[in-house]
């Protein structure tokens, strides 16, 4: 089965399109997790790290049977250096074996022979002496098109050889998305240009519900591009980043959506991760961190489906 057909069963199972990032900053983990991250491993990148670690586990182990997929997002780990990519690795692995479909944040976008590494390295494999080794694992990733065709085509080939998804940037939720986005190129804008190349090269890659496994970002603070991409974009899966913090609601974004309900799967990072810090959730203690933010998903379920009917 491909597996953006076993995203959306798992999205149909569980009622809830949501995906959740995992985007931790230090002032976001509970200050007990910190201390004794910094007591084992000292005020080092590595204790960082393995606070980071922690504190993903205890989300993934409160969400993991409310919500179908979880979104690292690689520069928050990456900074921390090796111990940090430790981290990101170990919180992928752990995900999955609770079931959770994980989408790594990572924007790769390059050519040749930089882009082959990259794909190998998120969704392929790399060999080393004849050995097989699957490094990152993730089962969809985030990719840059700007550099067009020859930087997107070996994750494509990966994509098909081992099962895994792409979301390719086409409409993103950043308040300056519209400086390159938005140009007009003869009577259409690059949004759609690249909306349109997006759902061609998907086309070999469609599964049992109508999408295919090469999907597109299109944020939700942009309701009338989204509604545009989506007739353009039938088959075409939508990762939409920009409900909450950002100004996206629930109505808005409710375009990306077919009759059935499906065709999408939103991001909320801050908003559930470090919902503890917020005064809707000041019931839960600082150590209830997770239960705050199991909370906070079933709080946006909850508000996406007054816009969606998944059936």
């Amino acid at each position: 089965m491909m597996v953006i057909d076993k995203l959306i069963d798992r999205i149909i199972e569980l009622k809830n399109p949501t995906v959740i990032g995992l985007d931790p900053w230090l002032d976001m983990v509970p200050s007990h997790i910190l201390k004794e991250a910094y007591e084992t491993y000292g005020k080092t990148l590595k204790g960082a790290a393995m606070a980071f670690l922690r504190f993903n586990k205890e989300i993934i182990d409160e969400v993991c049977e409310i919500v179908p997929a979880v979104k690292p997002q690689i520069a928050m780990y990456e900074q921390y250096g090796a111990d940090g990519i430790a981290a990101y690795i170990e919180t992928i692995k752990y995900a999955k074996t609770k079931g959770l479909f994980v989408i790594g944040d990572v924007k790769r976008g390059d050519i040749g022979s930089t882009a082959e590494a990259y794909s190998n390295g998120h969704i392929g494999e790399v060999v080393v002496d004849g050995v097989n080794f699957d490094v990152f694992g993730s089962d969809f990733i985030t990719v840059n098109p700007y550099l067009g065709f020859d930087a997107i085509e070996p994750f494509l080939n990966n994509c098909k050889i081992n099962n895994r998804g792409l979301f390719v940037l086409v409409k993103t939720s950043n308040k300056g998305c519209g400086d390159f986005q938005d140009l007009v190129v003869g009577d259409t804008t690059v949004y759609e240009i690249i909306g349109c190349s997006v759902a061609k090269w998907g086309k070999d890659l469609i599964g049992k519900h109508g999408f295919s496994s090469i999907c597109a970002v299109v944020g939700a603070t942009h309701p009338e591009q989204a509604k545009k991409l989506r007739a353009l974009m039938p088959n075409t899966f939508f990762l939409i980043p920009g409900y909450g913090a950002q100004g996206g609601t629930a109505k808005d974004l409710s375009v990306c959506f077919n009759v059935k309900g499906l065709g999408g799967i939103v991001n909320s990072s801050r908003g559930i991760t470090a919902a503890y810090k917020t005064p809707k959730y000041n019931v839960f203690s600082e150590k209830e961190h997770a239960k705050a933010a199991r909370q906070a998903a079933l709080d946006m379920k909850a508000d996406l489906l007054n816009h969606i009917k998944i059936n």
